[in-house]
């Protein structure tokens, strides 16, 4: 699809740009509160604990190496789970996956605060794994440009991209790179934003500051519902960009 195409294309509002850039904020205190309360870890992603597994298994730690399973496993169901439920729900819900998803996550956000900061951390472990992954999988493309609202790697990569294709086209005049390279700039910059919040909260509240992320996660909730039940109500089983 060409730039021009992009710009004239109605996009869902689960699409739009500010969802994700708020998403991945959430991801981002996640990040933060997982790596200083729960474990030391970080949860959005696997590639850490995939390559902690290979050393165990490289070490003969064969029990660690099943520890390490448990987190995997719990990012293979939530894509499993958020692969398989929008098609049967999207005929009996008048509410989007989307959208629901967002209230399972609330919900879960607001059980994990209850959660005592002595209780094994694999408790909130496995809960962001999985919610991290239907994320992942569900909120694929804001407004046509691919991202992921869970880590940042692809958006690090991609703000290099931009950078050498301003310098190639500064005399150009060409700025066509630029509404791709500020969507994953912006991405970058929210996650950081949200692991900073993280820090700072997560240090004077422990636990339930992770209460702290309903709030934006209500917003998105409200503004997807008011669509669903509204302005998209003939839009409940038209498929986001991406699926």
């Amino acid at each position: 699809m060409t730039e021009n195409n992009d710009n004239q294309k109605h996009f869902l509002t689960c699409e739009k740009t500010w969802v994700y850039f708020t998403l991945i904020c959430v991801a981002g205190f996640w990040g933060a509160y997982t790596y200083l309360l729960r474990g030391g870890i970080f949860c959005n992603a696997q590639t850490g604990n995939v390559v902690l597994m290979g050393l165990a298994l490289g070490s003969g730690e064969w029990n660690k190496a099943v520890y390490y399973l448990v987190p995997i496993s719990a990012y293979i169901l939530g894509a499993f789970v958020s692969e398989l439920l929008p098609n049967p729900l999207k005929h009996r819900l008048k509410v989007r996956w989307d959208t629901l998803l967002i209230l399972i996550e609330m919900l879960a956000v607001l059980a994990l605060g209850f959660v005592p900061d002595s209780a094994p951390v694999q408790i909130s472990q496995v809960a962001i794994n999985f919610l991290a992954s239907m994320q992942y999988n569900t909120f694929r493309q804001a407004e046509g440009v691919p991202v992921a609202t869970t880590f940042v790697t692809n958006h690090i990569r991609q703000v290099g991209v931009g950078l050498a294709a301003e310098l190639r086209h500064h005399r150009t005049g060409n700025t066509s790179h630029r509404r791709k390279w500020g969507r994953h700039a912006g991405m970058l910059f929210f996650f950081i934003t949200g692991a900073v919040v993280g820090t700072v909260f997560g240090r004077f509240l422990g636990g339930r500051s992770i209460w702290i992320t309903i709030l934006p996660l209500c917003v998105i909730f409200v503004t997807l519902l008011h669509a669903d039940l509204t302005t998209e109500r003939a839009l409940v089983e038209q498929k986001p960009s991406g699926h």
